[in-house]
């Protein structure tokens, strides 16, 4: 059924009706029941007298705690470190593993770590509350070039041995976990802080190289010689998830001919190629054409040159020369076949016309340069063909001697680029050159373009474990759903894994090369061996040991002399990406999420999910949750360059413009649990004031909460729910929805919608509800007065419920609250007590509708006195005879009231019920008809009841003690409060 009484919040209270209560017994307070809040007593009247009599709120808990002493109170509360082992002692049905993908150790706490650490957090604590056995080890990626960069600083690797350089990339590694770690556990985070994994611990590593060797006997992992990425920055091979696209790279592009030889009945006609890329000319090795695409040679009208370009471009290509092409023949690209070109600067040298799948008509000449060493497409080609992967460019970006004595040493990106056109121009072969903004690929640490070059490598065949990878996807839960697609797509470009690196700050390829042919010696036991010296020295053994004591015995390899120790480290990718067999405690469990940012997609969760469906079969995840990033309030992604950056430091301490105040880490929170986390998440100081305002509102209402059950113990004095009054157990059955519902929302990783229910429910069915109709009972009735007592049970259950349902957001809040509610024990802590305990209280039949219906004839009776105060009226109500008139009677048994459950109901002076309106209404009578569905027992009853109400202004005074108009006159209490004095004295 409807609730009614949610349509016109205004005249219920107005608003959060705290705002004007004073916390205090030393000043008498009355209860306007139009306003909903307590009002002081007029002075000088003798009215207070009575302020004794009056049960007004109490309690120590403050109203604001800001500055130092809100960081004292939050720092005080902070036993968090005693929780997580506290809960993984205890006994549970169920565990609720949240693998902790490992941030980069190599700088200071930021609001992105923010962001990530505080949505798991919550998580996790509403996973413990509600019983789980929570499994949350923190990690850390030590390893990789940005680490050893920064450490190194300017000094650079010269003069420096491997394990030198090793020392300061760990001191570096690990001043920054320290700092990281720090500033996790001040932001309320619960982990396993004691056994954290690094991925530089000896036994992360022998784990390892266990994924390692169990990928490489299954034949997953090969050494070949391969184009790969390559950074002349860092001088070392890159994975894809390495690369960030700069969408603004300026490449000088080319159209140059290549002088056909063979197959064209015409003579001295030249194949028309386009490259962005003009320094890999020199390196051509064929052209490539589309089998069932057509081709035509076409004359230049300007000098009769005859060019050979696919039909569908030839429009194109004569407005980029800016000149006619006559079409001289045409035919189908299979006719190709068997062509041969003459190379423009190495005349001695011919390429052939090749067929392949890869060529469009998208951009360019429909023709397309082949370079088989510096191309993931063209190595494609060459494989297929039999052709030379012959590199010319070193280690440095530079040509090699190969390129030959014009080109050698010079860079390929700057002057070789610069030479190569110049000899293109020399030999008459250069077309035309166009400056070209596109999308190029750059080291993601060092933000400089890479090439592509080979490179002798170690791989892992993602191809062939693609398939595998997909089907394990369909049994992962993904939030949000559309970014399963995005991880389909980046499974489906990589074709191969390069995880080797030439660096010295990672984990050692356990690996060994005979010194005569370079041959790769490497088996599981020569695997098994260098993992468990990993596991007991770490892996700066690698280095430390003489190689006897590294190969061992058992390998069968020859002479230990003969060989020598492999130089290249492991990608950080696959470090990480093998944390589930080194952090997850048994071999086949998966954890119940993974959750990191969306940069991941090509990351972290990928390179999981290869390792452990290689290895396993399966995903290491059951879900998976993606969160956007924290960008500025512009929408800006933040920079100091900018100015726009927020740390996370200074939102928790203040800093030293007064223009940034002390937050509290629970206000970092609630912007965390409010964001929008699937999209980005923007932080500032409007988002902050926004955070510290909301809480503070909530504050409020449980200062309130708590003010109102001060003299209360449920465990000895709480009303059974059958003799309730019917309102107070109309709220229990609210307070379950709530509950059921920010169960829900804290079960699908969505915070916000926890902060929009409690909201909802604060300000609609609390504060512009309940709050304004229960205050004269709870301030004015007997204290002991089972409809006091029925109020202050619900009062507790709501404090309770609510107090619960924020801890997962706002544990220091939450804790603070439950040092000041009664009902348990002192030093008891509400993370060790467990989620909100609602259940299906017993309720009389009819009670939702009988309170809704009343409602529905409050909104009638409240719209009809607009702006006046609803205790200063006699309200009569006709219902003919029926289902709606018997649930009012249920309400109030007489036929006319002061101070029944329907009176305190309409907040009215006093309430006349009965069949029809009488026929002697006053001539200023307002009066109003509504009807009101009846619902009941799932819509078995269904009766659409029709209500009069005639409203008259009350010939009754104000009572001096509880401000009701329900006295004989002024100086004279009503006969209820007559009854409350006179028992007191």
């Amino acid at each position: 059924t409807l609730m009614c009484f949610r349509s016109c919040p205004s005249q219920r209270g107005g608003g959060l009706l705290l705002r004007a209560v004073s916390f205090s017994s030393s000043r008498c307070h009355g209860v306007s029941s139009g306003e909903g809040s307590a009002q002081p007593a007029e002075s000088g009247s003798g009215q207070g007298q009575y302020r004794d009599t009056v049960l007004l709120p109490k309690t120590d808990f403050p109203m604001k705690l800001t500055g130092q002493k809100l960081l004292d109170k939050e720092l005080e509360i902070q036993q968090f470190a005693d929780l997580y082992s506290w809960q993984r002692e205890r006994k549970a049905k169920k565990e609720f593993c949240l693998h902790d993908g490992p941030p980069y150790a190599n700088g200071d706490p930021h609001v992105g770590h923010a962001l990530n650490k505080i949505l798991k957090d919550i998580r996790n604590r509403f996973e413990m509350l509600r019983g789980r056995q929570v499994h949350y080890v923190p990690g850390w990626d030590c390893h990789g070039l940005p680490i050893e960069l920064k450490a190194l600083g300017e000094l650079g690797t010269s003069g420096l041995s491997p394990l030198q350089i090793r020392q300061k990339a760990r001191e570096f590694a690990e001043g920054a976990i320290a700092r990281q770690m720090a500033a996790f556990q001040r932001w309320g985070v619960m982990a396993d802080w004691d056994q954290c994994y690094y991925t530089f611990d000896g036994a992360y590593e022998a784990a390892q190289l266990k994924v390692f060797q169990e990928m490489h006997s299954k034949g997953l992992i090969y050494q070949d010689y391969k184009p790969v990425f390559w950074s002349p920055s860092s001088r070392t091979a890159l994975a894809e998830a390495e690369l960030e696209y700069n969408a603004e790279h300026v490449s000088r592009a080319i159209y140059t001919t290549f002088p056909l030889v063979s197959q064209i009945c015409l003579d001295s006609v030249s194949v028309l190629v386009w490259t962005t890329q003009p320094w890999t000319i020199p390196a051509n090795q064929a052209i490539c054409y589309m089998p069932n695409a057509q081709y035509s040679v076409v004359k230049r009208l300007d000098n009769s040159e005859l060019l050979l370009v696919a039909t569908e471009r030839t429009a194109n290509m004569a407005a980029l020369l800016g000149t006619e092409l006559e079409v001289v023949s045409t035919f189908t690209g299979s006719q190709l076949e068997g062509g041969i070109c003459k190379h423009p600067t190495i005349p001695s040298k011919e390429v052939p016309l090749l067929p392949a799948n890869h060529v469009t008509m998208a951009k360019g000449t429909g023709l397309v340069h082949t370079a088989p060493a510096h191309g993931m497409e063209d190595y494609s080609v060459a494989s297929q063909f039999k052709l030379s992967v012959d590199c010319i460019v070193n280690e440095d970006g530079k040509f090699t001697e190969l390129a030959g004595p014009e080109l050698h040493n010079l860079s390929v990106m700057n002057e070789g680029t610069d030479r190569v056109i110049s000899m293109l121009k020399e030999c008459g072969s250069l077309v035309k050159e166009e400056r070209c903004v596109h999308s190029y690929p750059y080291d993601w640490r060092t933000k400089q373009p890479v090439v592509i070059r080979p490179s002798k490598q170690w791989f892992i065949n993602t191809a062939s474990l693609k398939d595998k990878a997909k089907e394990a996807l369909q049994k992962v839960r993904v939030l949000p759903e559309s970014a399963r697609s995005s991880l389909l797509a980046m499974l489906d470009r990589r074709t191969y894994w390069c995880i080797s690196r030439q660096r010295s700050w990672g984990v050692p390829i356990p690996v060994f090369y005979h010194r005569e042919t370079g041959e790769a010696l490497i088996n599981k036991h020569t695997v098994s061996h260098v993992a468990q010296l990993f596991k007991e020295k770490g892996s700066d053994c690698w280095w430390e040991l003489p190689i006897e004591t590294l190969l061992p015995a058992a390998s069968k390899a020859g002479p230990v002399g003969d060989y020598i120790r492999g130089e290249d480290v492991l990608d950080i990718w696959f470090d990480s990406g093998a944390s589930w067999a080194a952090v997850l405690e048994e071999s086949d469990s998966r954890a119940d999420a993974y959750v990191e940012g969306k940069d991941q997609i090509g990351g972290w969760f990928q390179s999981s999910l290869l390792t452990s469906v290689a290895v396993r079969n399966k995903a290491p995840y059951k879900s998976l949750v993606v969160h956007g990033f924290a960008v500025s309030e512009k929408g800006e992604k933040m920079s100091k360059s900018l100015g726009n950056v927020v740390d996370p430091d200074v939102v928790i301490n203040g800093g030293k413009d007064p223009s940034t105040p002390a937050f509290g880490a629970d206000v970092l929170r609630w912007w965390v649990a409010e964001s929008n986390v699937f999209s980005e998440v923007q932080i500032g100081p409007n988002a902050l004031n926004s955070a510290r305002d909301s809480i503070s509102k909530l504050r409020r209402t449980l200062k309130f909460l708590l003010g109102n059950v001060h003299s209360f113990d449920p465990r000895s004095q709480a009303v059974d729910p059958k003799e309730m009054h019917y309102i107070d157990q109309y709220m229990l059955h609210l307070l379950r929805e709530f509950s059921i519902k920010v169960t829900d929302a804290y079960s699908e990783f969505d915070p916000g919608r926890v902060i929009r229910v409690l909201q909802a429910f604060i300000s609609r069915d609390l504060s512009s509800f309940y709050f304004s109709i229960i205050k004269d009972r709870l301030y004015c009735d007997p204290e002991d007065s089972l409809g006091r007592r029925s109020c202050q049970t619900v009062l507790e259950e709501i404090l309770d419920g609510v107090t619960r349902s924020i801890a997962p957001i706002l544990p220091h809040l939450a804790e603070e609250v439950y040092l000041h509610a009664p009902g348990h024990d002192e030093g008891e802590t509400l993370f060790r007590s467990g989620w909100i305990k609602s259940s299906s209280v017993w309720r009389r039949p009819g009670l939702e509708e009988a309170v809704e219906g009343a409602c529905a004839i409050r909104d009638s009776f409240l719209s009809s006195i607009p702006g006046k105060n609803s205790a200063q009226y006699d309200l009569t109500i006709a219902i003919e005879p029926g289902l709606l008139f018997e649930l009012m009677e249920s309400l109030q048994e007489e036929p006319t009231s002061t101070s029944s459950q329907l009176c305190e109901l309409m907040m009215s002076s006093r309430v006349k019920l009965c069949s029809e309106l009488p026929r002697d209404l006053p001539s200023d009578a307002l009066l109003k008809h509504g009807t009101f569905l009846i619902n009941l027992e799932g819509g078995v009853i269904r009766e659409d009841s029709a209500y009069s109400i005639a409203v008259v202004p009350t010939s009754a005074a104000r009572c001096p003690r509880c401000r009701r108009f329900t006295a004989e006159s002024t100086d004279c209490l009503c006969p209820r409060c007559q009854t409350i004095v006179s028992q007191s004295q």
